[in-house]
């Protein structure tokens, strides 16, 4: 069975050659002619850590959406958003949502915090000794705090949460961790402040390093409550002369649509109900070299609303859990790096200016959508713009 080992260079397996001899290999075994994914211009030099058994690059399409004005707090000025899909219509009704953010003076964004976690799990004898574990663990955290923080300069503990079930206490660490958005960081740490308790406990006691209410790449209510990664808010007054003018929508049959969309979401028990946070959020996070899979926890939110008695509409979304980097991970990728230059987000202390923009283009993508269903155009600007035939 060896001839059906994928081929691996003990020295140096990241290179041109290696990655031919790949294609090559899978050519042989299933037929298929990777010509296009050999087809690239980064140095593979930059893809150690990155990558394994590298073979190419899959060419995805980039769009810019945009201008779109941001009054954050960290954001602040006019940005073209880069967002890599494949779906028709996506860029363009993006652009159509920045124009009325736009036209209405800009959206407003704040970052509120921002964690990362680590969820271990001590197993005691019985519940009691485990919640007196509880209590020597917030008699102690100081300790335990400078131990965590001995693995990484950027990673800061702030705080336990705890839970007892059974004989087991659940221990969730909260870190601040920079501009990298950090589980791997937080996942050293927790051990080596998990060693240091294990070390200095009174009784003996196990553990496992994820109990699994980290939620790693999960959505779980906890996030919406506690933060995993930046909680971050983005809100604008519509004015009705602008809605009207642009999408064709009147801001009272948009408030009445906006509660029936509320209560389908809820009833379906839906993350998020809102239009689709996620899609503008899995453009921007490819173009830009997020952890795509970070996307299940940070669609998840909240849209909120109010009529005012001038007739504008009130709109903001909130991101409990927007998991960003501008640092480590693939945003130090070619393209990649080009994108967040694009935003004004490589260099150090932009990860919560990324943040503001990812939430105002998901504002831009919601107002858009919202309005495209209640005016009719949904389907008709996906037979126009959508189908490729």
């Amino acid at each position: 069975m060896t001839d059906n080992k994928i081929p691996r260079s003990s020295k140096n397996d990241h290179t041109d050659e290696m990655a031919k001899t790949r294609r090559d290999f899978i050519k042989e075994k299933t037929g298929a002619d990777l010509f296009h994914t050999g087809q690239y211009s980064i140095n593979t030099d930059v893809l150690p850590g990155n990558i394994e058994n590298f073979i190419g690059i899959v060419q995805m399409p980039v769009g810019v959406a945009g201008p779109v004005q941001i009054n954050g707090e960290h954001a602040q000025g006019s940005f073209y958003v880069p967002l890599a899909t494949t779906e028709g219509t996506l860029v363009a009704s993006y652009s159509r949502g920045m124009r009325v953010i736009n036209e209405c003076g800009g959206v407003k964004t704040t970052v509120v915090e921002g964690f990362m976690q680590r969820a271990p799990a001590f197993i005691f004898k019985d519940a009691r000794e485990a919640r007196d574990f509880g209590q020597w663990i917030d008699d102690n955290f100081e300790a335990i705090k400078a131990a965590a923080e001995t693995t990484s300069s950027i990673a800061k503990l702030m705080f336990i949460h705890q839970w007892s079930v059974s004989k087991t206490r659940y221990l969730r660490f909260n870190y601040t961790t920079g501009d990298a958005a950090g589980q791997n960081m937080v996942g050293k740490a927790t051990l080596a402040a998990c060693e240091w308790i294990k070390a200095n406990y009174p009784t003996p006691c196990m553990y496992l390093l994820s109990g699994n209410m980290d939620t790693d790449k999960k959505h779980s209510q906890l996030n919406m409550l506690h933060s995993r990664g930046k909680r971050v808010i983005a809100e604008i007054v519509l004015k009705k002369e602008v809605v009207a003018d642009i999408m064709k929508v009147d801001t009272k049959v948009l408030a009445g649509a906006t509660v029936l969309a509320t209560t389908g979401a809820l009833m379906a028990g839906a993350s998020y109900n809102g239009p689709h946070s996620a899609n503008g959020i899995a453009s921007l996070y490819i173009a830009t070299g997020q952890d795509e899979a970070n996307v299940v926890e940070s669609h998840a939110g909240l849209l909120s609303h109010e009529l005012l008695d001038n007739g504008d509409f009130y709109m903001s979304v909130t991101l409990p859990s927007l998991i960003v980097a501008t640092f480590g991970g693939g945003t130090g990728l070619p393209t990649q790096n080009e994108c967040l230059q694009m935003l004004g987000c490589v260099g150090k202390d932009k990860a919560n200016k990324f943040a503001e923009i990812v939430a105002a283009t998901v504002l831009a993508g919601d107002i858009s959508l919202m309005c495209a269903v209640i005016a009719g155009h949904w389907v008709s600007s996906h037979d126009q713009m959508g189908r490729n035939r």
